[in-house]
C-alpha cells in the first residue's frame, strides 16, 4: 500500500512512518521543509527509497491535493502540539483547519481509509468522568485542547458523512527519537534537570510512542471500516506515580512537591501571559496543569487494535538513554537509565538486565 503521513517529520508522524515501512507498506510525506524528513527519519532506519516527499503545508488545499492523489491510505498525524502560549496563534490557525482540508481531500479523491490522529485531552473532562471513544469533544477553553476538540468534531463529521475515517486517541507520549523535542519528552528533560520540582497533583494517561505508531499503521492498513474510534496504548498514571517511575528508572532522588493542580491553575495562566513575551521557555504552563486538574482515566474498554501498552519503565529507559545519547542530559542526569546502555555488557540487576528489550513495529 502506498499510505501517506501528514507531519511525518514530527514525533508521532515519524514513528508511524518507520512502522509503515518496516511492515513492508511505501509512505509519502507531506512536509512543510522536505529538508527535514529525512533527519526525522535516518535515526529510526527507515529506507529512503520507501519514503517520497511532498512539499507543503496541510493548510494549503493544492498541497494537500497534490499529496493525496494516488494514496491508498492516510494517516492525519499534523497538527501544533504545544502548551506553550507563544504557540497559541499557529495552533488556532492549523489544527481544525488542517483537519478539514485532508480529509475533504480525501474524500474527493477516494482514499480508502482515513486515520485522524486525536488526542484523549479532545475528550476530557468527560461528563462520565471518564474517557472513551464516544465521549463528546471537550468544550475546555485553553487553547492546544479547543483546537483538537475542534479537528475532532470535523472528523466525526465526516464520519457520520459515511467517510471511511477512523480516529485514534494517544494519550501523552514519552519515547526515543523524538525529532523536534515536544512537551513530554521535554518535560521529562527538564525533571532531570532539576527545573521541576513542583509537579501538580492529579494525573492523565501515558503511553509510549511506538505502541502507538503500531496502532496507527494497523489503523491505516486493515480492512475498511467506517466510523471506528479507538483509544490509544497506554495507562493513568498519577503524577506522583510517573515521577516515581522516574526515580525508579534513573536511581535518582528527585525531590518534588505535589500542589493541588486546581490551586496552580491561576498562576500558570499568569505564567502564560508572561510567556507570550518572555523569550525563554517557562516549565509550568497552564494548559500542562489543567490536564492533570482534570484528571482523566480512560474508560476499560476492549483493545481491538494496536498492542497492548509497554511497561512505563521501560518507556522511560529509553527515553532517557536517547536524551543523554543525544546529549540533552548528562551521563549524571540520566542516572543509571543512561548508564545500563553503555556498550559494555550490564551488569547483573541493573535496568537493562531487569528489562530486557521487547519486540518492536519499528526495523
Amino acid at each position: 500500500m502506498l499510505v501517506l503521513v501528514t507531519g511525518g517529520t514530527g514525533f508521532v508522524g515519524a514513528h508511524t512512518v518507520a512502522a509503515l515501512t518496516a511492515a513492508g507498506h511505501r509512505v509519502r510525506v507531506l512536509a512543510r521543509d522536505p529538508d527535514r524528513v529525512a533527519p526525522a527519519l535516518s535515526p529510526l532506519s527507515v529506507p529512503s527509497d520507501a519514503v517520497q516527499v511532498a512539499d507543503g503545508d496541510v493548510v494549503d488545499e493544492t498541497a494537500v491535493d497534490r499529496a493525496v492523489s494516488g494514496v491508498d491510505a492516510l494517516v492525519h498525524a499534523a497538527s501544533v502540539y504545544s502548551f506553550d502560549s507563544r504557540w497559541h496563534e499557529a495552533t488556532r490557525r492549523t489544527n481544525a483547519r488542517g483537519t478539514e482540508v485532508v480529509l475533504a481531500a480525501a474524500r474527493r479523491l477516494g482514499v480508502g481509509r482515513s486515520v485522524h490522529v486525536s488526542t484523549f485531552g479532545a475528550l476530557a473532562p468527560s461528563p462520565a468522568g471518564t474517557v472513551g471513544p464516544q465521549s463528546p469533544p471537550t468544550t475546555a477553553r485553553e487553547t492546544y485542547l479547543a483546537s483538537k476538540a475542534a479537528a475532532e468534531r470535523v472528523a466525526r463529521r465526516h464520519q457520520a458523512h459515511g467517510d471511511p475515517v477512523v480516529i485514534a486517541y494517544p494519550p501523552a507520549l514519552l519515547g526515543p527519537e523524538d525529532p523536534k523535542l515536544g512537551d513530554q519528552n521535554a518535560r521529562l528533560r527538564n525533571t532531570l534537570r532539576g527545573l521541576m520540582p513542583m509537579w501538580p497533583s492529579g494525573g492523565f494517561p501515558v503511553g509510549d510512542v511506538r505502541d502507538t505508531a503500531a496502532l496507527l499503521a494497523e489503523l491505516a492498513t486493515a480492512p475498511a471500516e467506517d466510523g471506528g474510534r479507538h483509544l490509544g496504548p497506554g495507562r493513568y498514571l498519577r503524577t506522583r506515580d510517573l515521577v516515581r517511575a522516574v526515580r525508579e528508572a534513573t536511581g535518582r532522588r528527585l525531590p518534588t512537591l505535589f500542589l493541588p493542580a486546581r490551586a496552580m491553575l491561576p498562576f500558570a495562566y499568569a505564567t502564560d501571559l508572561v510567556q507570550r513575551v518572555w523569550p525563554w521557555h517557562i516549565p509550568a504552563e497552564y494548559g500542562a496543569c489543567y490536564v492533570c486538574a482534570v484528571d482523566a482515566r480512560p474508560q476499560d474498554v476492549a483493545r481491538s487494535a494496536g498492542p497492548p501498552p509497554r511497561p512505563i519503565g521501560e518507556t522511560i529507559v529509553d527515553t532517557v538513554r536517547w536524551l543523554h545519547r543525544t546529549g540533552r542530559l548528562t551521563a549524571a542526569q540520566a542516572g543509571r537509565a543512561g548508564a545500563a546502555f553503555e556498550p559494555a555488557a550490564p551488569a547483573s540487576g541493573s535496568v537493562e538486565a531487569a528489562a530486557p528489550p521487547r519486540e518492536e513495529a519499528r526495523p
